[in-house]
């Protein structure tokens, strides 16, 4: 039997173990604890994955605007605002840092060595240097990996199965995202080589040169297109979704929220 798990599921867990970790103590010195919510995107992309996390905390016991506050921090695509968001988190004393993606995991883990941080990444923790180990993390932060960036080769490979006269992929990718698309693109190439794929990389950082990657694809006119992790992509599903004129079925994705669901 095979399980499926999206990232709602997984934020749903992220909120349980974030109210699991300190907030039981902090509720016995404050009438209502707060947690930090800190993400790259705009709360409008992640929509799903903060309904998802309310949910864990609901589970555990802990309904917003009764027993718990959720402070929130959005860097509404602008990686750089991170490290301030999450310094502001900290001199708002909230009991627990959750963050959702690599960037926002860092910020949280350079501003404090004290408060929790709780996060949601898809790239093997420890490799990143967020923790020591997978099995005893140490330190102040701890959380899921949902292995997107391990399982990059594998949806390469998928790709092949579902459009296997493909020749030519186009690989988008976020430069800034530089600890993630490490492993990603290692294990994209050994699958492409694998398998017999030319690959052609295109970097974009921004809403130009996403434009500028579709202008591209459309005249080398790629089999197929395939999105790398990032959450500046998840925060872009409108302006990715005619994509190069590639048709939907020659697509494929980390995760369902990059496009409308309704392909």
């Amino acid at each position: 039997m095979t399980v499926t798990i999206g990232r709602r599921e997984m934020l749903a867990a992220l909120g349980g173990v974030a109210a699991a970790w300190p907030l039981a103590a902090r509720a016995q010195q404050q009438s209502v604890p707060a947690i930090g919510f800190l993400a790259s995107q705009l709360p409008d992309a992640i929509t799903d994955r903060l309904r998802g996390f309310r949910q864990g905390l609901k589970d555990t016991g802990y309904v917003e605007g009764e027993n718990v506050a959720i402070v929130y921090r959005f860097a509404e695509n602008q990686d750089e605002r991170l490290p301030a968001l999450a310094a502001e988190l900290v001199s708002r004393r909230v009991a627990v840092i959750a963050t959702a993606g690599t960037p926002p995991t860092f910020a949280a883990k350079a501003a404090t060595t004290t408060l929790p941080v709780v996060f949601l990444v898809g790239d093997d923790p420890a490799r990143l240097g967020l923790v020591t180990n997978l099995s005893r993390p140490g330190g102040n932060i701890t959380g899921v990996n949902i292995l997107t960036s391990e399982l990059a080769g594998k949806r390469l490979e998928l790709l092949r199965v579902l459009v296997p006269q493909a020749a030519r992929v186009a690989v988008l990718v976020n430069p800034a995202n530089v600890a993630a698309i490490e492993t990603q693109l290692k294990d994209i190439g050994a699958a492409a080589r694998a398998i017999g794929l030319q690959i052609q990389i295109h970097n974009a950082n921004t809403s130009a040169e996403i434009d500028a990657a579709f202008e591209t694809m459309s005249r080398e006119r790629p089999d197929a297109v395939f999105v790398t992790t990032s959450a500046f992509f998840n925060g872009r599903r409108v302006q990715l979704a005619p994509i190069g004129g590639v048709p939907p079925a020659t697509r494929i994705l980390d995760s369902s929220e990059t496009f409308w669901p309704s392909w």
